[in-house]
């Protein structure tokens, strides 16, 4: 049977995600990682959540988790497998060592990621696994990252927002009489991503974290840039039901 465009995306996402995690959790921890206190546990969690979405998506694209059927239980016992044979290979490099506790991080980042794909088909499961991504990444440090590499944290934040934007616009798609009306289209993109960005923002201050108006209106760039490129699109194209059929496919 033939790949849709978006398992094709998928299958390449976790032929370049998994053996890259691989590379990267058995070469020495980076100075800067220890410099920052990075949570150990929370990145584990983080990478195996990540890969349980995207191993599930490249098999059943289309399709909830059945508990009743072989298929969840083969993906959970093929990623714990991996993990712990991870652990197990992480003995024989510097600086790393064989934790149970982070194959139990591993475990629970599985089990969420196979418990949101039970509950939810892929573009809100997808958007749920990018939120939580982009919420661990920007505390998982007991350190403030914004102060250690401003640069780089710019730039995350520019790209995580507007990648979470896009899936998010992806979704839209799904909604063609939404797409039919200009300003109600404009004002369901923006929404979710802007309140996405306040309640990351207001967690951050529950968290303690400090963050200035730049931390702001950099993500606010890349919200806009995506939600304004899909506009124009919209707005020109002169076959609206086409690109509807192209979001249904992906």
């Amino acid at each position: 049977m033939a790949l849709s465009r978006r398992q094709k995306l998928t299958v390449i996402a976790l032929a370049l995600y998994w053996p890259g995690l691989f590379i990267l959790a058995h070469i020495p921890i980076p100075q800067l990682v220890r410099k920052a206190d990075v949570s150990d546990k929370g990145l584990h969690s983080l990478a195996y959540l990540i890969l349980t979405f995207l191993l599930w998506s490249a098999i059943k694209p289309n399709k909830k988790v059945n508990w009743r059927k072989a298929t969840a239980w083969w993906i959970l016992l093929v990623v714990v497998l991996y993990g712990i044979c991870d652990e197990v290979l992480q003995r024989f490099i510097q600086g790393r060592s064989c934790d149970a506790m982070d194959f139990v991080a591993d475990l629970a980042g599985t089990l969420t990621g196979l418990i949101l794909l039970s509950l939810f088909t892929f573009w809100p499961a997808c958007l749920m696994v990018t939120g939580i991504t982009i919420f661990g990444l920007n505390n998982i440090a007991r350190l403030n990252i914004s102060e250690l590499l401003p640069v780089t944290n710019k730039v995350f934040h520019l790209f995580a927002y507007a990648l979470f934007t896009l899936l998010w616009i992806q979704y839209l798609d799904n909604f063609p009489t939404l797409k039919a009306q200009k300003s109600k289209w404009l004002m369901g993109a923006l929404i979710l991503p802007i309140g996405f960005l306040l309640a990351m923002k207001l967690s951050s201050f529950i968290l303690g974290r400090n963050f200035t108006i730049t931390d702001l209106i950099v993500p606010a760039v890349g919200i806009s840039a995506v939600v304004s490129t899909f506009f124009l699109i919209t707005l020109f194209h002169p076959k609206p039901d086409r690109l509807s059929r192209t979001g249904d496919n992906l």
